[in-house]
């Protein structure tokens, strides 16, 4: 495992946003009603988004992913020169909210600093469909795209991107792509944000407490088991489903992030040395962080994004034979 550094100012900037936090409410899924009121929410702060992307120099598409017998909505980020590389970005949000949009600050840095196109799915979310659709409509847009759904985009290095309910539903992806017979095309890389890999809850997740930050302990372990309401927790851990468990071999090349505060880091810790059995890992567990931190205005985002800037350019140069 290896560690970002941060210098005492950093921290001690981190402790005191952690200090704001905990004083927040903390995200909890307790009911059908409260997910359709934030989506809805979302997306009136997302009118306009669009052209605050064009204004950047960003162009902006939207397709359709079509396979095995689904259609996708995608969302497509191109940067105005060369494409180097594409990332299929995979959003967070708890399986219940969020859309592609809610990734285009992210994305936005992701074009601009390493010349790749992100292309973002639109899944289906809990409650309105079962988790299973979502982790359906997540595969039928990799394999899209990787059977060269963009053609431009053919030949270029792939990489696949998700955080935290994105990143199980992205692990699940890298399984499930290796389910048909014969060679499969795959990505050449992974970056996994605080992901949860095992929907049963780890000993940690069914330990956390109130004065768990950004998530509501108490809740986690109920919140998991509405995602797949028909299961028991042994079904509930069954790969893909809780990728923790699966089959890795095949598994791409893959930067890890974990949160030192967050309940989840368990899962990211676990799949990580997991996954270390098959490929390479850089797996980074940044001190005093929070879930969510990527998003926060600390110097956590500031070094982990940068990282996965830098990781992506070398991953890229490496398979081109070139200078990052």
């Amino acid at each position: 495992m290896t560690k970002i550094f941060l210098d005492d100012l950093a921290l001690h900037q981190v402790r005191r946003f952690n200090r704001m936090l905990a004083h927040l409410p903390r995200f909890r899924v307790a009911n059908r009603i409260a997910p359709l009121l934030i989506q809805a929410l979302l997306r009136v702060s997302q009118i306009g988004a669009d052209g605050r992307l064009k204004r950047r120099g960003i162009r902006v598409e939207q397709r359709v992913a079509e396979a095995d017998g689904l259609r996708v909505p995608v969302r497509v980020l191109r940067p105005a020169g060369p494409i180097r590389g594409v990332v299929l970005d995979i959003h967070g949000g708890g399986w219940v909210i969020g859309n592609p949009r809610l990734d285009d600050a992210l994305n936005a840095a992701l074009v601009t600093a390493c010349a790749v196109a992100v292309v973002s799915v639109d899944y289906r979310l809990v409650p309105r469909a079962p988790l299973q659709a979502a982790m359906d409509d997540c595969l039928a847009a990799a394999r899209w795209l990787l059977a060269g759904g963009i053609p431009d985009f053919d030949g270029l290095p792939m990489f696949i991107l998700g955080e935290s309910a994105g990143a199980h539903l992205a692990a699940t992806v890298l399984l499930r792509i290796k389910d048909k017979p014969g060679p499969q095309p795959c990505f050449d890389g992974a970056v996994l944000y605080y992901g949860v890999y095992d929907l049963g809850g780890t000993a940690r997740v069914h330990r956390a407490g109130p004065e768990t930050l950004v998530l509501d302990g108490p809740g986690m372990v109920d919140a998991l088991r509405m995602l797949t309401p028909h299961c028991s927790d042994i079904e509930r851990r069954a790969p893909p489903r809780s990728p923790l468990y699966g089959d890795l071999g095949g598994l791409p090349p893959a930067l890890m992030f974990g949160a030192q505060r967050d309940p989840l880091c368990d899962d990211t810790t676990r799949m990580a040395a997991r996954w270390l059995e098959v490929a390479e890992v850089e797996l980074h567990v940044l001190p005093e962080a929070p879930h969510g931190f990527i998003r926060f205005p600390t110097p956590l985002a500031t070094v982990t994004l940068a990282r996965t800037h830098a990781w992506i350019r070398e991953r890229i140069a490496q398979l081109q034979g070139v200078a990052a």
